[in-house]
C-alpha cells in the first residue's frame, strides 16, 4: 500500500516536469537568406567580414510558433545559433589569416550563442526582443543581452533583425594588427544579423 502511494506521489510530481520536457514538437528552420556579419574599424580603413554558414536550432512548444512569438508568448523552449569561426570572411586572405588567428579558431572552432530567457513587446507599429544567453566567443563564455527588432514576414517567417557590440579583449582575444603593426584593429566591433526563421 504505502509503495502504491509512494509511486503515484512520484508520479503526480514528475509527470509535468516530463510533460514540459516534451512538450516542445515544433521546430523553427533558420533559412538559406539569413545573415551574420563583423563591422570593425583600425587604424587604416574599416571593415566587414561576412560569416559564409551559420546554425540555428530553435526549439517550439508547438508547430507553427511564429505567431506566438510575435505576440509575445513563451512560445520558444529552446534556442541556439552556432558560427564556424572560420566561416567569417572578411574579403581579404592577408585579413581573413590575422582575424582566424585572433579568434583562436583553430582551438576553438565555433562561436555560439545560447539563449537562457527572452522578451518580446510591441513598440508603436513595431515590435522589440530582447535574447540573454551565454555567448562563447574564442574559448570564453560570458552572459550578454542582445536586442532587436522583430517582424512577421508575408511567407509567415519570423525575422529577427539587430546588432551587437562587443570588445574583443573582454574575451581575451587580441585583435589583429597587420602590416608590421602599421594596421591595428579596434577592440571593439559591431555584429550584425538578419535571422530569418520559418516553422
Amino acid at each position: 500500500m504505502r509503495t502504491h502511494t509512494f509511486r503515484a506521489t512520484l508520479a503526480a510530481l514528475f509527470l509535468p516536469l516530463v510533460a514540459a520536457q516534451t512538450a516542445g514538437d515544433g521546430t523553427l528552420t533558420l533559412q538559406p537568406q539569413s545573415k551574420l556579419w563583423v563591422n570593425g574599424t583600425s587604424t587604416v580603413r574599416s571593415f566587414k567580414c561576412e560569416a559564409g554558414s551559420l546554425d540555428a536550432r530553435v526549439v517550439t512548444v508547438a508547430p507553427g510558433a511564429v505567431r506566438s512569438v510575435i505576440e509575445g508568448a513563451k512560445a520558444v523552449n529552446s534556442a541556439a545559433l552556432d558560427v564556424p569561426a572560420k566561416a567569417l570572411d572578411c574579403r581579404n586572405g592577408t585579413m581573413n589569416e590575422h582575424m582566424l588567428k585572433a579568434l583562436k579558431a583553430n582551438q576553438h572552432p565555433t562561436i555560439a550563442f545560447k539563449v537562457s530567457s527572452y522578451d518580446v513587446a510591441k513598440a508603436d507599429t513595431t515590435y522589440k526582443g530582447t535574447a540573454t544567453g551565454e555567448l562563447t566567443l574564442g574559448g570564453v563564455t560570458k552572459t550578454v543581452t542582445v536586442a532587436a527588432q522583430i517582424r512577421e514576414d508575408a511567407d509567415g517567417t519570423l525575422r529577427i533583425v539587430g546588432t551587437h557590440d562587443l570588445n574583443m579583449k573582454e574575451y581575451g582575444l587580441k585583435p589583429p594588427t597587420l602590416m608590421m603593426g602599421t594596421m591595428k584593429v579596434n577592440e571593439r566591433v559591431t555584429v550584425g544579423f538578419d535571422l530569418r526563421l520559418k516553422g
